[in-house]
């Protein structure tokens, strides 16, 4: 199980960095429009150094053609380094561009997918992560979990390397079913994961926890205990 964070604010990523043991970062352009205009590369860099080489770093690449795919890909890895996911669309440009950066060696993210198909088709050019697009595809009325299911069994089933990064999450409720239903990685913005953490029920079991103790030793810890 790989989880990565989808966000590029510098300081959530140190801190879930801290929390969690990250696989990595995603970022597109409407993460970045959060954060203002940073300068673009030296802020991946950042989280580059924050990150380092273990964890990956998945960046998506804007042009409209497969050239202008392939030159945002080259540029990225130019001033990032080769270790860099480039995050490309499942559509006809996006999956010649794939094709060609993998012959390269280049490491792809097939992203924007809402359907099995284009799942498979990523895979077929060598895609090394496929995302799919969790609360889109229901917002869709598309069965989100069925499509992640199918592109799990159609990995093992061709023995394929390629692993599922699903995305787009609304609520933990998604992420456990997208690795309930076959997904080896997600990225969940860092809300998501707040939210999570911050169950009523949690600070209940906590206080429950600390009261029992206080009515036993008082105010010390377990540290401080005489």
């Amino acid at each position: 199980m790989e989880i990565l964070v989808d966000t590029v604010n510098l300081d959530e990523i140190k801190k879930y960095q801290q929390m969690l043991h990250l696989s990595g970062v995603t970022s597109n352009p409407t993460i970045f429009k959060k954060e203002g205009r940073v300068d673009f590369f030296d802020h991946l860099r950042k989280i580059r150094e924050i990150i380092g080489t273990d964890e990956t770093l998945h960046v998506q690449a804007v042009g409209d053609t497969t050239e202008e795919i392939e030159a945002d890909a080259h540029r990225i890895l130019q001033e990032i380094d080769h270790q860099v996911y480039i995050k490309i669309p499942t559509n006809e440009v996006g999956l010649k561009a794939m094709k060609a950066l993998k012959k390269e060696g280049v490491h792809v993210t097939a992203t924007a997918i809402y359907t099995v198909f284009q799942g498979e088709l990523a895979m077929t050019v060598g895609a090394d992560y496929l995302a799919p697009y969790y609360n889109r595809m229901l917002n869709m009325n598309i069965d989100a979990a069925q499509v992640i299911n199918e592109l799990a069994l159609a990995i093992k089933l061709s023995h394929s390397k390629t692993k599922i990064l699903a995305a787009s999450f609304h609520n933990v409720a998604q992420v456990t079913d997208a690795f309930k239903n076959g997904a080896q990685a997600a990225t969940i913005g860092t809300d998501v994961i707040a939210s999570g953490l911050k169950a009523p029920m949690i600070s209940a079991a906590v206080s429950d926890f600390k009261n029992d103790w206080q009515s036993l030793y008082g105010n010390q810890t377990i540290a401080t205990l005489k």
